[in-house]
């Protein structure tokens, strides 16, 4: 999404000045690595994955959101997996029986999903769409999947993108336009964390008029700070 294709948008951070430099700190300690990445074969919750260097990785905290998505797809839900990357989550819902369709704003992304779905024989259960968030889906679902960028900065490259949502306006336009495309009875899990503006998500959440709860959290330490990755069932 760009500011100037909808209604004016200006991010204002819930941290203070000494967290906002901790998390761009971080964030480029992120980067950095991500530009000296390698395509990686990853076994992750009975998966085999195919993950290239362009796309977002799995990481130690990936689980927390994969955990939830098995425990709560249902046998013949339609699913949305927002920013579906390698298609981890995606193909998760599958498994599940879900008939999933997968969006990501990054062509390399698509198509690593899509190979990921052949590789685990679900790719008849999912549909892969190249979209800026909801600008190729129509639909409604039973479940919306969505593991947002934790950084507001500007993104150098399509492979930053992955990790980092200018001034959250992705994030934001999808808690606004989310509930149309929610089914009676329908859910969505977030995925977010401390190295992030959680303080902003919750901000969307209760403007745009959800209700949610934690039903996974990872906490840890990094350089001296508590840090905390929680996974948000929200309707």
């Amino acid at each position: 999404m760009h500011p100037e294709d909808d209604a004016p948008h200006r991010y204002v951070p819930s941290l203070s000045d000494d967290e906002v430099e901790r998390i761009r700190a971080w964030h480029e300690q992120a980067y950095a690595s991500s530009r000296a990445r390698r395509e990686e074969v990853v076994d992750y919750l009975g998966l085999s994955l195919v993950v290239p260097s362009s796309v977002q990785p799995i990481t130690p905290t990936s689980h927390v959101l994969g955990e939830a998505v098995l425990a709560e797809s249902r046998e013949g839900d339609h699913v949305l997996d927002m920013g579906t990357g390698c298609g981890v989550n995606a193909i998760l819902a599958a498994r599940k029986g879900a008939r999933v369709v997968a969006v990501d704003i990054n062509p390399e992304a698509v198509e690593a999903a899509r190979r990921n779905a052949e590789r685990n024989g679900v790719a008849d259960r999912i549909e892969l769409r190249l979209s800026d968030v909801f600008s190729s889906v129509d639909e409604s679902f039973d479940l919306i999947v969505f593991d947002p960028p934790f950084r507001w900065f500007k993104p150098r490259d399509m492979t930053e993108a992955a990790i980092t949502d200018e001034d959250y306006h992705a994030m934001t336009q999808f808690f606004d336009e989310a509930l149309t495309h929610l089914r009676a009875g329908g859910r969505m899990l977030i995925f977010f964390g401390t190295s992030g503006d959680i303080g902003y998500l919750k901000r969307l959440m209760e403007e745009g008029g959800y209700s949610w709860s934690e039903v996974s959290r990872l906490t840890g330490e990094r350089d001296g700070v508590h840090v905390a990755y929680s996974t948000f069932r929200v309707t």
